[in-house]
């Protein structure tokens, strides 16, 4: 843990129950979901499936990881540090889309506007979440967990009411400069550019946070104060700030997922409810607070429902969550080991 291992202790069993509560909570309604799903259709398998096409989809699947991992990476922080299960995380990421068309026709569309949006998209969310996090959330870091949740649940609502009195409910879309635009063959098959633009910015960010996390002193204090937050502030470092900083980090990567995420699809109310779902089932399979164990799990999900798509389309929203139940039976702690 670098120079804070003098102020880390034992995993609290609060801490220990917290997790695994949680990840049978979310392995539950995930089984009923696949108990149920597909009722009525055909069993067909995929046919003709060629090596170009399995490519492909293996690809695709890569730039859908990204955003997952994006996003998911910033609710484990949130998760990690704060013990805070951010039920509007998800909105976060829905209302950094909606900032991201509305700035980028403010600045007259093009590659200005599209570029300026994906950086102020994400910076005007974590202003909103310090705002929140100042006005709200410092005030409740010693609560139960159960009050938490409801609490951020409600945010959840707020922002669903926010974005369809700013937006209204039609949706909206915005395009990607030209650069970005098109295709490029890959093995014989069209690859959008956008897409292999996704997989060069999802390794960015995975170092960015590595080094985020381990190489700077806000990082190892937070890794500290996560296990103990009042020997951390025995030594006269302000715990308050520090959570401060990694609440509004974690909802500056929800920002920048949903700001990327606006031109491969519509902007609308609702977007973010999947999303928060995988998200979490992202964190608790791949270990809480492991950045890699968040790579590892958006892995999971992208590369199962792209491969599953082709192999057996009619259910191919079942491969994730199938993938999910199976860790979590054999590995109720994640894939990684938590280092929080």
């Amino acid at each position: 843990m670098g120079v804070c291992r003098t102020v880390l202790t034992k995993r609290s069993p609060r801490s220990y129950c917290f997790k695994n509560a949680f990840a049978w909570a979310i392995s539950l309604p995930v089984s009923l979901r696949i108990g149920v799903i597909g009722k009525g259709r055909s069993m067909e398998f995929g046919v003709n499936i060629t090596l170009s096409a399995l490519a492909q989809q293996f690809v695709v699947g890569l730039s859908r990881t990204t955003i997952l991992f994006i996003v998911s990476s910033g609710l484990s922080l949130v998760l990690g540090v704060l013990r805070i299960p951010n039920l509007a995380h998800g909105s976060l990421y829905m209302l950094g889309a909606f900032l991201c068309y509305s700035i980028a026709v403010f600045l007259g569309g093009g590659p200005v506007g599209f570029w300026g949006a994906i950086v102020l998209a994400p910076l005007a969310v974590a202003l909103i979440s310090l705002v929140i996090e100042r006005g709200l959330f410092c005030h409740l870091y010693d609560r139960e967990h159960l009050m938490l949740l409801l609490f951020t649940f409600s945010f959840t609502l707020l922002f669903q009411d926010l974005v369809k009195i700013v937006w209204g409910s039609d949706y909206r879309s915005i395009s990607a400069p030209e650069v970005l635009q098109g295709s490029v063959p890959l093995l014989g098959m069209p690859f959008p550019k956008y897409n292999l633009f996704l997989l060069i910015v999802g390794p960015i960010v995975a170092v960015g946070l590595w080094f985020l996390i381990n190489k700077t002193k806000i990082g190892k204090i937070s890794r500290a104060a996560a296990v103990d937050r009042e020997m951390v502030a025995a030594v006269g470092i302000n715990v308050s700030w520090v959570f401060a900083s990694v609440f509004v980090i974690g909802c500056f990567l929800a920002g920048l997922g949903g700001a990327l995420v606006a031109p491969t699809q519509n902007i609308t109310q609702g977007m973010d409810h999947s999303l928060i779902m995988e998200a979490f089932l992202i964190v608790i399979i791949g270990g809480l607070g492991n950045i890699w164990g968040a790579l590892l799990g958006a892995l999971i999900f992208g590369l199962t429902d792209s491969i599953g798509i082709l192999v057996w389309p009619q259910f191919a929203i079942v491969f994730p969550y199938m993938a999910v139940v199976i860790v979590l039976l054999f590995r109720p702690k994640g894939l990684l080991k938590a280092t929080w």
